[in-house]
């Protein structure tokens, strides 16, 4: 049995340090620039294809770490250097968990790589899941799709809002009711292929933070795909519903479910990646900024602070580590880790980054200093992907077997 150990191994060790320097290269110095911009960063993406960094071979080698470790890692580096940028790079990998989660090995082999496309030729992914009035609630999805048996295909009609990369991607993975009256258990994932006719981007929303990250409504529109782009199969869907029918409940899991329960380890990893950046960027400052005669870490009003902050950032960590060794060693969560993982890293960012901004007093609030950016771009994991409470609130039925509201 092998001795246990919390040290990174040689491959994991050499991938964080290969990303780190994209970070510190790449993508930190030009943050500020496509954050004012609020554009997706198409010429750093195509970098990071170049390098090896966005692509489907990444992703896959990645998530063969039997640790699952690796993508966390991975993560946590490159949303050091900006989480707007990171979330361009990254956020294809939605649409490939999506496809990932629910698709046939056929399917995955045919279509994760048209969400990346090549280092000459990039491509993007996107995931259709929220709506306008269904965020939290994924169960209520008015998306509809119809099957027209005469010709083999699948008819969607709706609007899709908050997605990344929306109407811009190349593929996108659209979540759908077949059976409305059966809420979450009557939903199917569909790919809508390049270039199909009906889908179309509505408003680019404007946001507090990440703002290089694209993101937007995506507007359906009698869109027709042919019936091999139903993941998973007709037949599959067809059982599936028939259970849920007959028994008025199903265990299976909603296709959205079943995706972002894969990937909140990994949106821990980046918000931990956030806080980490602001953490290390205020201890420097506390060291080098004077004020009545000694550096401001000589306080501990100011030492204390930056104690928190490092103990929080390692908590989170650990969590994220866990859930993602969890996930990949198929071990069920019990208790909700992967939502412990993700409410914890998602609120320690948000603190973090405020305590930044509080430790570089009135420069923390400009934006010649990076900590108000990092402070914008956490909020946004205490609320997508499952906003804090809907965390709280798996973790509560999971601990107490019971069906809290």
């Amino acid at each position: 049995m092998a001795d246990f150990s919390l040290d990174l191994n040689e491959d994991q060790q050499t991938i964080k340090d290969w990303v780190h320097e994209f970070a510190v290269n790449v993508v930190r110095p030009a943050a500020e620039e496509w954050d004012e911009r609020e554009e997706f960063p198409m010429p750093i993406v195509q970098e990071a294809a170049k390098v090896g960094l966005y692509g489907w071979e990444f992703m896959a080698n990645n998530m063969a770490d039997p640790t699952g470790l690796t993508m966390p890692i991975a993560l946590e580096e490159l949303f050091w250097g900006d989480a707007g940028i990171g979330l361009s790079i990254f956020g294809s990998g939605l649409a490939a968990a999506g496809i990932m989660g629910n698709g046939t090995p056929e399917q995955v082999m045919e279509w994760v790589p048209q969400c990346y496309g090549t280092a000459d030729n990039v491509m993007l992914g996107a995931f259709c899941v929220s709506e306008p009035d269904a965020g939290s609630d994924v169960s209520s999805l008015r998306t509809r799709a119809v099957y027209d048996e005469a010709n083999d295909e699948w008819v969607l009609n709706g609007t899709k809002a908050w997605i990344t990369n929306g109407g811009i991607a190349d593929i996108h993975v659209v979540v759908a009711a077949v059976d409305p009256e059966l809420k979450g258990r009557g939903q199917a994932s569909f790919i809508v292929p390049p270039g199909t006719k009906g889908l179309s981007m509505g408003q680019k929303y404007k946001k507090h933070g990440i703002k290089a990250s694209h993101t937007s409504e995506v507007v359906l529109d009698d869109v027709r795909v042919p019936g091999s782009c139903l993941l998973g199969g007709k037949e599959k869907l067809d059982a599936k519903l028939a259970r849920a029918r007959e028994a008025g409940r199903s265990g299976e899991k909603q296709p959205a479910m079943a995706t972002f329960e894969a990937t909140r380890p990994s949106v821990a990893a980046m918000a931990v990646g956030i806080a980490r950046a602001a953490y290390e960027y205020s201890l420097e400052y506390a060291k080098e900024r004077v004020a009545f005669g000694r550096p401001i870490i000589m306080n501990q009003s100011i030492a204390f602070k930056l104690a928190d902050m490092k103990m929080e950032i390692d908590a989170a960590r650990l969590l994220t580590h866990r859930a993602a060794w969890m996930a990949s060693t198929k071990k069920p969560f019990v208790a909700g880790e992967g939502s412990m993982s993700k409410l914890k890293a998602g609120e320690v960012a948000v603190w973090v980054t405020e305590q930044a901004i509080q430790i570089l007093g009135g420069y923390g609030y400009t934006r010649e200093y990076p900590v108000e950016r990092w402070h914008r771009d956490a909020k946004i994991y205490t609320i997508f992907e499952g906003t804090s409470e809907i965390q709280r609130l798996v973790i509560a039925r999971n601990i107490s077997g019971l069906r809290i509201e």
